[in-house]
């Protein structure tokens, strides 16, 4: 059953107004993090303060109001995270984000959490710096990409296991195919698929063969010669059959001749090249305590109440990403039917914000007093749609203390109203992560 929260509140007066006299909305932990995002400037420009304001009730006259810190927090010109993130992923973030907060509201040991995990970023983040990585998706594709970089193998071992493996097996592969692969590198790949699905048969289906599905899911197609399938979309997607013919027609090219092993041992490389022994030992032993669920991230009953100390997330954002059309061909290589899964995002504001409210309710059961939610969100329809009200809604109303929200402008241009940093005609280039914490009492 789950535990009851307390009930909304309801903020009094008919105008609740934000007054900066030099102190924030967080206390303890959140109130160091609030002060060193306000006088950050690491990239040679001071922290940029406006405020903004939201209502319980889309259009009511009472508000709550929370200040908004404006800089490049993080950026490109950072060091290069570590390469075993190179695993492609629609709308996926930067390890940078995740990171920014995780040295910051959390310590080693704690749990970090992300509920619509995707190819895994936090988590993978979370494990390089000694955090127990949680984490949550509806798609099977999710944990297929996340669960092998948190049990990092060497690169010896992933080799040697690659070449025990019979790419010539007698097996019938679906011949639409062809219109990605050659003839002889689908059978490559169809005799891989088998090996793994007969692997997992008899109970043998050990990290290693974790590893080798998750290069090979995303070496599956591409537009460079290290994917297996002719020049075609970015490997973060799959197109159509059909509109893969148009391309080979549009190009005038066929499928060329790949060496499937040859290809995931060379993307491994280039994963594991700055994995050593004592990395591997470290994420090791925090993964070996990881908790990775597939399944809607409204109901979590397997993680245990107040056990999480941080959130870093980034939900569906209404309807711009259509994941399950475009994981279509790697659900085919693991076996799964692509629409038999239940992917449900919202195509209305208030019905996203609806399904975000039982997340957080859920969110709150979890997270333990004084933990942080870190919740990312973008602009969505060229702009002119800004999820950051309708999140700070959602948290308050389950009980969490909305902090702050941080806009991370990486090209910093003019700032026009309170929500203003306009990098293009479309929308924005920026990262809007809304902070909250849960009360220490209460």
């Amino acid at each position: 059953m789950r535990k009851k929260t307390k009930p909304p509140r309801t903020p009094s007066g008919s105008q609740l107004e934000f007054t900066w006299q030099g102190r924030g909305l967080l206390s303890g932990v959140g109130a160091k993090f609030e002060s060193d995002i306000r006088e950050f400037s690491e990239f040679g420009t001071p922290t940029k303060l406006l405020h903004t304001s939201f209502s319980l009730v889309e259009g009511a006259e009472s508000e709550l109001a929370v200040p908004v810190y404006v800089n490049e927090f993080w950026t490109a010109r950072q060091r290069q995270a570590n390469p075993i993130h190179e695993v492609s992923y629609r709308a996926c973030f930067k390890p940078q984000l995740p990171r920014f907060f995780i040295e910051r509201l959390s310590g080693a040991g704690d749990v970090v959490y992300d509920p619509f995990m995707g190819r895994g970023t936090t988590l993978v983040e979370a494990g390089l710096l000694g955090r127990i990585p949680y984490g949550c998706d509806v798609s099977p594709v999710s944990s297929c990409l996340v669960t092998p970089r948190l049990r990092i193998p060497s690169f010896s071992d992933v080799s040697a296991r690659l070449d025990e493996i019979d790419y010539q097996l007698n097996v019938d592969f679906p011949e639409d195919l062809l219109t990605f692969y050659h003839p002889e590198t689908l059978r490559e790949i169809c005799s891989l698929r088998q090996y793994l699905f007969q692997r997992q048969e008899s109970g043998q289906f050990d990290s290693l063969d974790d590893w080798i599905r998750m290069v090979a899911l995303n070496r599956l197609t591409g537009h460079s010669p290290g994917f297996f399938s002719v020049y075609s979309l970015p490997p973060n997607q799959a197109v159509s059959l059909k509109s893969q013919a148009k391309i080979n027609q549009k190009r005038d090219q066929v499928p060329p001749r790949r060496l499937v092993s040859e290809l995931i041992r060379k993307k491994s490389k280039r994963l594991l090249s700055e994995s050593n022994d004592e990395l591997r030992a470290m994420v090791g032993q925090v993964g070996d305590q990881a908790v990775v669920l597939s399944q809607m991230a409204d109901s979590t009953p397997q993680i245990a109440d107040e056990s999480v100390a941080l959130v870093v997330t980034s939900p569906p954002f209404l309807d711009i990403v259509d994941y399950a059309t475009d994981n279509w061909l790697r659900c085919w290589f693991l076996g799964v039917d692509a629409k038999g899964v239940e992917m449900t995002v919202p195509t209305k504001l208030g019905h996203w914000e609806e399904s975000m409210t039982e997340v957080f309710r859920e969110l709150f059961r979890i997270v333990h007093r004084g933990g942080f939610v870190a919740f990312e969100v973008g602009e969505v329809r060229k702009g002119k749609v800004k999820l950051e009200s309708a999140v700070l809604r959602c948290g308050y109303r389950v009980g969490f203390e909305p902090g702050l929200v941080m806009i991370n402008d990486q090209q910093f241009t003019k700032t026009a109203n309170c929500w203003g940093i306009d990098n293009n005609s479309k929308g924005t280039n920026t990262n809007r992560i809304v902070v909250f914490s849960k009360p220490s009492e209460g």
